[in-house]
């Protein structure tokens, strides 16, 4: 699945397509050409307009289903996504038209304000039941409550995306870890459950040494998302490192993975403690995270 290695998906407005080049260019695994909150109401026709006349220079675009971690390895492009506005809103539909009349080489399209399955289903129609991946958007009540089967709704659903901002709005609470730990909990463990990844929201923090974005991403990490949207190029290096695996972890995962494998499978100690199945399986995907 295409989005499944992507750690960082950068969101670029759609009406400002001289930022077009320098997104695709700046290192995200993913950029996401945004149709819906980085373009004021009174500009979405331009946001469409913008994309339209780039979709020729976007469609010689090579488009990779894979991604370096660490960052976009020379001469593989960044996963292009498009964000549209909310499917039932007469702007949505203007969206999925344009998508479904385009010929973009697209790795999926992110739907807003998902609140069920048939959110999910209803959007897809509305693109022409075209066989590209959708990315929905968990950032309402319901559709926090409906993760879930949101998860499993199409075959063509590539990974669920926490919309911190607009659930925080929703639900009257501040966006700060502590008020998003049970949402971003429920995200990940939908996602899961229907063998999707997962993408953290933005971090606010665009100046500075960027610990905010950093502390974020590693807790996302270890909460088990598996990787991050990003509003600024800034953030990329910071995101990207984060989803790493520390050079301490790396080196204990592959002690494990060699003691596992000394033990043929059998019960092992390492580090004093004592190795199981679902260590040993934990600490190969650690492995596989990164390559050195």
């Amino acid at each position: 699945m295409p989005m499944r290695s992507c750690r960082s998906i950068l969101f670029v407005p759609a009406d400002r397509p001289d930022r077009y080049g320098k997104a695709l260019a700046s290192g995200a695994h993913a950029v996401c050409v945004d149709l819906e909150d980085a373009v004021a109401p009174e500009r979405k026709a331009d946001g469409r307009a913008a994309l339209e006349g780039r979709a020729e220079s976007l469609s010689d675009r090579p488009i990779s289903a894979t991604a370096s971690v660490s960052g976009a390895p020379d001469g593989v492009a960044a996963a292009l996504v498009v964000r549209i506005n909310e499917a039932g809103s007469a702007e949505g539909r203007l969206d999925a038209q344009l998508l479904a009349a385009l010929s973009l080489p697209v790795t999926a399209v992110m739907l807003p304000k998902v609140r069920n399955a048939d959110s999910v289903r209803e959007a897809l129609r509305l693109l022409g039941d075209r066989a590209t991946p959708v990315l929905p958007l968990v950032e309402t009540a319901s559709g926090l409550e409906n993760a879930m089967e949101i998860g499993g709704a199409d075959p063509r659903v590539a990974g669920l995306v926490l919309g911190g901002f607009d659930l925080c709005l929703e639900l009257g609470a501040e966006p700060c870890w502590e008020s998003l730990l049970y949402a971003r909990s429920r995200v990940v463990h939908a996602a899961a459950a229907n063998g999707l990844p997962a993408f953290d929201m933005p971090s606010r923090q665009v100046r500075g040494e960027l610990a905010e974005v950093r502390d974020e991403a590693v807790r996302a990490r270890r909460l088990g998302f598996s990787g991050k949207t990003v509003i600024h190029p800034a953030q990329l290096p910071v995101v990207h490192r984060a989803f790493e695996t520390g050079d301490g972890d790396w080196k204990r995962a592959r002690r494990i993975v060699e003691a596992d494998r000394e033990a043929r499978g059998g019960p092992v100690l390492v580090d004093g403690k004592m190795v199981d199945r679902p260590i040993v399986e934990a600490a190969k995907r650690a492995l596989t995270r990164d390559v050195r």
